[in-house]
C-alpha cells in the first residue's frame, strides 16, 4: 500500500474488497442468500472506523520506535478491517437485544430484515423472521471478522500473528461476557446493594466497550508491530481509560444526545433500561420513594417525551451528569499520564492523543 493512502480509506477499501468477494460467492446460493449477505454489507456502512483507526495507531506507536513508519502493512489493514466487522456484529446483536428500531438513522438490522420479509410477501411472522435472521446475521459477521483476520495474519510474522490472534480471541470472549452482564444488570440490579450499582455499571462498561473498542485494537496493532511486554502494557494503560471515557460519553449521549446527530431517539437508553453509571449516580442521590419511581420508569419502552425530559432533569439536578463528566475527565487524565515515558514513537503518541480526544469529546 502506498504511503500516500489514508489509513482509514485503506480499511474501507479492504472491507469493500472482502464484501465484494462474499457477495459474489452468495449469488450461487440463490436470492435469499444474496439478501442475507447484502444485509451484512449494509451493516458495515457508515461509522467512524474508530476501532480500525486505533488498531493502526497501535501498530504505528510501536513501529515508529525504530524510525518513521510508512503505510501500515497488509496484515495490519486486514486486522483493522476485521475489527470493524466485529463491531458491526456486536451492533446487530446489541440492537436486537435492546429492541432498538434504528441504527445510524436507518432501520436496525432486524427491522430491515423484517421489512424484507414483508416486501417479499413471504408467509409467517415477519417480526419473528427479522429477529431470527438478525441473530444469524450477527453470527455471519463474526465469522467474516475471523476470516478477514486470518487472511491478514497469513502475511504476518508467525510470532506477531500468534500474539495478535490471542488478543483478538480475548477481545471476543470479553465483549460477549460484557454483553451478558449488561443484559443481566437490567434484571438483577434490584438484588445488588444500592452503593454497588456504579461499580457494577463500570464493570459492564469495561468488558462490553472499553476493552474491545479501544484497548484491544491498540494492543492487536501493537502486537503486529512486534511490541514487547512493556510496550503492550503502555498501550493497555492508555487504551483502557480512553475506552472507559468513550463508553461514559456514549452513556451521556444515550440520554441527552441529539437524534439528528446520533441517529437514535433522545433518551433511548432510558427506554431500553440501560443501567449505566449515569443512572447509578442518580439513584445514589434520591430518597427511597423517588428511587422507586426512577426504577419503575427506566426500562419502560412507552416513555413519552415529557417523561424523558423529566428523567433528564432528575439526572441533572442530582448532580449525576456532572459526576459522569468529571469521571470522563479523570479517565482522560489517566490516559495522558500513561503516555508519559512510554517507549512509543513520538509522532504516534500525538496521533494517540488526537484519537483519544475524538473518542471522548464528541456528539455522535
Amino acid at each position: 500500500m502506498s504511503p500516500s493512502v489514508d489509513p482509514v480509506e485503506a480499511v474501507s477499501q479492504r472491507l469493500g474488497n472482502f464484501v465484494a468477494s462474499q457477495t459474489a460467492s452468495a449469488t450461487a446460493w440463490g436470492p435469499e442468500a444474496a439478501l442475507f449477505v447484502a444485509a451484512g454489507a449494509r451493516a458495515l456502512e457508515g461509522g467512524k472506523r474508530l476501532r480500525g483507526r486505533f488498531c493502526i495507531a497501535g501498530w504505528r506507536a510501536v513501529a515508529e520506535v525504530a524510525g518513521p513508519a510508512e503505510a501500515p502493512p497488509r496484515e495490519v489493514v486486514a486486522a483493522a478491517a476485521a475489527l470493524e466487522i466485529f463491531q458491526a456484529a456486536a451492533l446487530v446483536h446489541d440492537d436486537l437485544i435492546d429492541n432498538s428500531d434504528t441504527r445510524r438513522g436507518r432501520p436496525a438490522a432486524h427491522r430491515a430484515l423484517e421489512r424484507a420479509h414483508r416486501d417479499a410477501a413471504w408467509v409467517g411472522d415477519a417480526e419473528a423472521f427479522g429477529r431470527s435472521a438478525s441473530i444469524l446475521l450477527g453470527d455471519l459477521l463474526v465469522a467474516w471478522s475471523d476470516d478477514l483476520l486470518e487472511e491478514g495474519l497469513a502475511d504476518a510474522d508467525a510470532s506477531a500473528a500468534s500474539a495478535a490472534r490471542r488478543e483478538y480471541a480475548s477481545m471476543r470472549r470479553e465483549v460477549t461476557v460484557g454483553q451478558f452482564l449488561d443484559v443481566a444488570e437490567e434484571s438483577a440490579f434490584r438484588t445488588a446493594p444500592d452503593d454497588r450499582h456504579a461499580e457494577r455499571a463500570l464493570r459492564v462498561a469495561s468488558l462490553k466497550s472499553a476493552r474491545y473498542s479501544i484497548q484491544q485494537p491498540l494492543v492487536i496493532g501493537g502486537a503486529l508491530a512486534g511490541a514487547d511486554a512493556a510496550q503492550l502494557a503502555s498501550l493497555v494503560a492508555f487504551g483502557h481509560p480512553v475506552g472507559m471515557a468513550f463508553q461514559l460519553r456514549d452513556d451521556v449521549l444515550g440520554v441527552f444526545g441529539d437524534e439528528a446527530a446520533t441517529g437514535k431517539p433522545s433518551g433511548d437508553d432510558l427506554r431500553e433500561g440501560k443501567r449505566t453509571v449515569l443512572v447509578a449516580f442518580t439513584r445514589e442521590r434520591l430518597a427511597p420513594p423517588a428511587r422507586r419511581i426512577l426504577d419503575e420508569l427506566v426500562g419502560d419502552p412507552a416513555l413519552d417525551a415529557d417523561q424523558i425530559a423529566s428523567l433528564q432533569r432528575t439526572i441533572v439536578e442530582t448532580g449525576a451528569l456532572d459526576r459522569v463528566e468529571q469521571l470522563i475527565s479523570d479517565y482522560a487524565r489517566e490516559a495522558e499520564r500513561a503516555l508519559s515515558g512510554a517507549r512509543l514513537g513520538n509522532a504516534a503518541v500525538g496521533d494517540l492523543r488526537d484519537l483519544a480526544r475524538a473518542a471522548t469529546v464528541r456528539s455522535t
